[in-house]
Formats: C-alpha cells, sequence, structure tokens
C-alpha cells in the first residue's frame, strides 16, 4: 500500500494493482510535490496522470486542491485499482479512469487540456517513444504553461523534451529520475 502525504486526503492507504506496476515511492513523491508547490498553485488546476498505476499521483494533486484528474493506463487491473482508489476517497466525481495504451489516448481527439501531467512509464520505455508521447501531448492536450513531470530510470539515456519544453528540474532519487519540464508553447 502506498499513502497520500498531504492535503484533503492526507493519510489516507491507497490499493496498488497486484503486479505490472512500479509505484512511485512516497519519498520521491513527496520531493515532487514539495517542488510543485513551490513553483506551482495546484488549486483549480486539471490533471492527467498517464500510466497511472495506483492512481497516486493524480490523487495526490486533487488531495492538495486541483480540481480533478484523467487517469490513463492500459492494464485493466491497474485501472480498476484507480477506480477503487478514487472511490474510497470521495472524488470519482471529479476523475475519469481510462484503459487504454497511453499513444492510442494521446493520438485520440482531446477532451481537455492539462495544466499538469504526471508520465511514470515502465522503464522499459525507450526516450524516443517517450518523446514521442511528449509531442503528441503538447500538440492537442496542454494549456500553455502546463507543467509536465516524467519518471523513469536513472539509468535512462537520450533526451525525451520535444521544442516547446523548457527543463526546469532533473534530479535523481536512487533508481529513479524526475524530469520536470513547462511547457512554453510550440
Amino acid at each position: 500500500m502506498t499513502r497520500i502525504i498531504a492535503g484533503e486526503l492526507r493519510g489516507r492507504r491507497l490499493r496498488v494493482p497486484d503486479e505490472g506496476t512500479r509505484p512511485t515511492s512516497d519519498r520521491v513523491r513527496e520531493s515532487v510535490f514539495n517542488m510543485l508547490d513551490a513553483r506551482f498553485d495546484l488549486h483549480g488546476l486539471w490533471v492527467l496522470d498517464l500510466y497511472a498505476g495506483s492512481g497516486a499521483l493524480g490523487i495526490e494533486a486533487v488531495s492538495r486542491g486541483a480540481a480533478g484528474a484523467t487517469f490513463v493506463d492500459s492494464a485493466r487491473k491497474a485501472a480498476t485499482v484507480i477506480g477503487a482508489n478514487v472511490k474510497a476517497c470521495g472524488i470519482a466525481a471529479s476523475t475519469t479512469v481510462l484503459t487504454r495504451p497511453v499513444s492510442a489516448y494521446l493520438s485520440s481527439p482531446p477532451e481537455k487540456t492539462y495544466d499538469l501531467v504526471f508520465s511514470d512509464p515502465p522503464y522499459a520505455v525507450d526516450a524516443a517513444a517517450l518523446s514521442d508521447d511528449l509531442a503528441k501531448l503538447a500538440a492537442t492536450r496542454l494549456a500553455v504553461d502546463a507543467l509536465v513531470v516524467v519518471e523513469r530510470s536513472a539509468r535512462s539515456s537520450g533526451g525525451i523534451w520535444p521544442d516547446g519544453f523548457e527543463v526546469i528540474t532533473d534530479k535523481n532519487y536512487g533508481d529513479t529520475r524526475v524530469e520536470v519540464a513547462e511547457f512554453i508553447g510550440s
């Protein structure tokens, strides 16, 4: 189990899918949100959580004041767990859970734009595929000045940010690398 660190839902325990996911550790999540809180007011923002796993990143954002979140994960078990987590937290009305591959979701017509995006793909996803996802995201779903947080292996190589992004931070936490960039427009 993992827990919500701060905000309205602080201390709530979240279920985690049994297999096929690598949940963001509480330590890394806390560091990411401390950095976001220092730069960004989360209140009223719309959040997109890609490769959502348990939904912990998006739920943490809603707990801290985001208006709502969309969760995308291709694994049916993960989507079921996310659905149970948002229901248990009482935020189902302000969230959407989609069981789709991220690439297919990003290629579909956008339903809204997002102010904050978390992308926590499996470490096996290579830099080129991740860069392609970010380019699709920028073309259709990002508000200007949106922040995008990408979590990947600390051993990852290769640049991932297409034109239109300005990297704010790139930091390793043990085996995890967290990169944050602002979308400044294409």
